[in-house]
């Protein structure tokens, strides 16, 4: 049997002071910092101890500390993968969350929906992630560690998720797993059937003893 866990990073700068995020560098608040801390330790209980496992993560500066920590309590050096970023925002990337809500055109209800223009220069369009997420999943899933953990964005996650559960990327244009800042997604591949499962999406109980975290 085969388990990935898709780890979102916690609470960022950027969360904080209210700016787009997308491929902007902030870094994780003292918050994210105990939060990235509390999912390490849950995942070194998940996980035995003498299980092999692999460690990857988007490079941003963010998701980077998160996989860090991660990686300190499975003694675990994580690899970097640009393409396990956000998606980008292009010229919003670091404004004010205010100025990209005022220019933004969503999708349409049908029609194009993965290629649609959001009406901001240089913003990568669903369908340019969704495929770079799809393309670092495939060379992730083609090895045979036990256990793979996988470090990205609330965004990129969904991405993540249906690349892992080979889902088409079309379904993509409505499909959505929605996941909180600092959760953790199991999905598992049996070694019968080769089924793969999401076991369970989102999860935050690592996270209910930091009381400061909102």
């Amino acid at each position: 049997m085969r388990t990935a866990y898709v780890v979102t990073h916690p609470e960022a700068t950027h969360h904080v002071e209210g700016l787009v995020g997308g491929w902007y560098d902030s870094r994780l608040t003292p918050a994210g910092l105990a939060a990235a801390d509390a999912i390490g330790a849950r995942l070194r209980e998940a996980i035995p101890r003498s299980a092999a496992v692999e460690l990857y993560s988007s490079d941003l500066t963010r998701t980077r500390q998160t996989a860090q920590a991660i990686g300190a309590h499975l003694r675990v050096e994580p690899a970097l993968d640009h393409r396990l970023r956000e998606k980008s925002y292009g010229e919003a990337e670091g404004a004010p969350q205010a100025w990209l809500d005022r220019r933004f055109v969503p999708p349409p209800a049908t029609g194009e929906r993965m290629r649609h223009d959001e009406g901001i220069a240089g913003a990568e369009t669903k369908r340019a992630c969704a495929d770079r997420v799809y393309a670092a999943l495939a060379d992730i899933t083609a090895r045979e560690a036990e256990y793979q953990i996988i470090v990205t964005h609330g965004g990129a996650a969904t991405f993540v998720i249906a690349a892992w559960m080979r889902l088409p990327v079309e379904a993509l244009a409505y499909a959505t797993f929605r996941v909180a800042s600092g959760s953790i997604t199991r999905l598992v591949e049996d070694d019968f059937f080769h089924n793969r499962s999401l076991v369970s999406l989102g999860d935050t109980t690592h996270l209910t003893h930091l009381t400061h975290l909102t």
